[in-house]
């Protein structure tokens, strides 16, 4: 896997600085001349031995990982617009045409990629503070992985890539992490919008099946009452001849006997053929009734995961927008205080989990469910929360009743979560914000 990444990103224009090179020229694109990259070291570098990597210094995959991820769709606009008024087709172009202009122009230094220098370094300025504390190669790493596990990525890598400090390695380690998450995200609403549609595929499939059993049934019932009619006009007319017959009637004692026992057979087939049809029915609208629930239950499943996917993209547009300072994000969750209680989940999540509720101005509780916390802990936990979540996959049935038990004793409020994932409490902390704000405007 490292050799694969390797040859990736040398195939892209990474290319390792040779030994003893100054970290600055780590990731210059091999095609500018070195007088040239001499004179910009000349023209721009700041006072000190060290300076932050430009964009036109780096390789062309990285560009577009940098313009891809780092920029959103409505800032990349702004920005081709500024240095191109003359182009008023951009305004139109699609998001991919856009993208590669982006790109295009993070190559040309007097073209427009000092513009886009400075509007990523305004941009993300807050993480380039932060990652300005790191002094070697290991502190950045450092603070790559932690704002990783936070979710806060287009800003760190950023901030990583254009570090000082920052060696061939990191900037790999860097690349690499980015690179997966796109293809995580994709995979999974794939496996989501396959299996809805096999689900309805299926659906179909069984109600095409039983339309043309009913309608098999209902033309055998038509023809065996055409039958029994028939049976019976041809016993009574049977019947009245051998009554008409005086000198003849043992015989025809006889034959009608025959032919009564003949025709009571004949209602006992028909009879029985006609249970096993209505059995069959009652199987198959059984078994509809079944596959109907279960497509119903994939379907609220889907759009659990579908509400639970859009708050996890808004909950990370709202960190991609440019915040003002002093000015707090209108479309962020807002908990105002709210004391969230999370009990059950895996102990590694507990940080990610902690972290999510206090950047939403939320105070963040949480106990195992009784793995290595004390349950008599639970009382007083729920006594302290405003609102209780625990996942329905990662929790005791002791713990759940318990805790329904000691919220209705409160009158606290309380949500199962379908499952112990971060896109599950987003969600939540999203309807709970809503909740809170329809209450105080009310």
């Amino acid at each position: 896997m490292a050799l694969k990444l390797a040859h990736m990103l040398s195939s892209s224009g990474f290319h390792p600085a040779p030994a003893g090179a100054p970290p600055a020229l780590i990731f210059r694109d091999p095609a500018l001349p070195p007088s040239a990259a001499r004179s910009e070291e000349l023209d721009e570098a700041p006072e000190g031995p060290v300076r932050r990597t430009r964009i036109w210094e780096f390789g062309v995959n990285l560009h577009c990982s940098i313009v891809g991820t780092c920029l959103s769709t409505a800032e990349l606009r702004h920005v081709v617009e500024k240095l191109e008024p003359g182009k008023r087709a951009m305004g139109a172009a699609s998001d991919h045409d856009l993208h590669t202009r982006g790109v295009t122009l993070a190559c040309r230094r007097a073209d427009g990629a000092k513009f886009l220098q400075k509007a990523l370094d305004r941009r993300h300025r807050a993480a380039i503070a932060r990652f300005a504390k790191a002094k070697d190669a290991a502190a950045v790493l450092a603070l790559w992985e932690e704002a990783l596990q936070q979710g806060d990525i287009p800003g760190a890598y950023w901030a990583a890539l254009t570090h000082p400090a920052t060696t061939d390695d990191v900037a790999k380690r860097a690349f690499g992490d980015v690179h997966m998450l796109s293809h995580l995200v994709g995979a999974a609403n794939r496996a989501d919008i396959r299996r809805l549609r096999q689900l309805e595929a299926d659906n179909a499939t069984l109600a095409a099946k039983l339309e043309r059993q009913q309608r098999q049934l209902h033309d055998g019932f038509a023809a065996r009452e055409a039958t029994i009619r028939r049976l019976e006009d041809m016993l009574a007319r049977r019947a009245g001849e051998r009554f008409q017959r005086a000198g003849q009637m043992e015989d025809d004692s006889a034959a009608l006997e025959r032919l009564v026992r003949d025709l009571d057979q004949r209602l006992a087939r028909e009879t029985a053929r006609r249970e096993r049809r209505d059995t069959r029915v009652r199987e198959l609208t059984a078994s509809l009734a079944a596959a109907e629930r279960t497509l119903s239950a994939e379907r609220a499943a889907n759009a659990a995961a579908r509400q639970e996917l859009d708050a996890a993209e808004q909950h990370l547009a709202a960190l991609a927008r440019p915040q003002e300072r002093g000015h707090a994000r209108e479309d962020a969750v807002d908990l105002a205080g709210l004391t969230l209680l999370y009990v059950g989940g895996r102990a590694h999540q507990v940080p990610l989990l902690k972290g999510l509720v206090e950047r939403a101005c939320g105070e963040f509780l949480h106990h195992d469910g009784g793995i290595e916390h004390a349950a008599a802990l639970l009382p007083a936990l729920v006594g302290r929360a405003d609102r209780v979540v625990f996942p329905i996959d990662c929790i005791s049935h002791d713990a759940v009743a318990t805790i329904k038990r000691l919220c209705r004793q409160s009158g606290k409020p309380y949500e199962p979560l379908r499952t112990a994932s971060l896109a599950c409490l987003a969600a939540a902390l999203a309807r709970a914000s809503a909740a809170r704000a329809s209450v105080a405007a009310e």
